[in-house]
């Protein structure tokens, strides 16, 4: 677990320094990550697996984002309208789905 742990702080970091553009050149990104260069074109291209709209910019020199897009991982809250939650629960209400629950 520690080292999924380590590996998403990873990624939460380099996604930080594309939104800024400021990775500079894989060999640069790796030594500041403490990695190999294959580690982070391994990266880069699990983020591309991902969706992630990752390019390199040869002019600034950085990783780029070609469009806004946010990184996000863990486990999030969020309220479900009553759609939501039919889709979910296979066209059951929580509500139903709890009172079976109780038999």
């Amino acid at each position: 677990m520690r080292q999924l742990t380590k590996q998403i702080a990873l990624l939460e970091r380099v996604d930080r320094l594309i939104r800024l553009r400021a990775t500079g050149k894989p060999k640069k990104l790796a030594e500041c990550l403490e990695v190999s260069e294959a580690t982070v074109f391994r990266m880069i291209e699990t983020m591309k697996e991902l969706n992630a709209p990752v390019y390199y910019d040869v002019v600034q020199q950085s990783y780029a984002y070609s469009e806004p897009t946010e990184f996000k991982c863990g486990f999030f809250m969020e309220s479900l309208d009553e759609g939501a939650q039919r889709d979910l629960t296979g066209g059951f209400g929580f509500e139903t789905i709890e009172r079976l629950m109780k038999f």
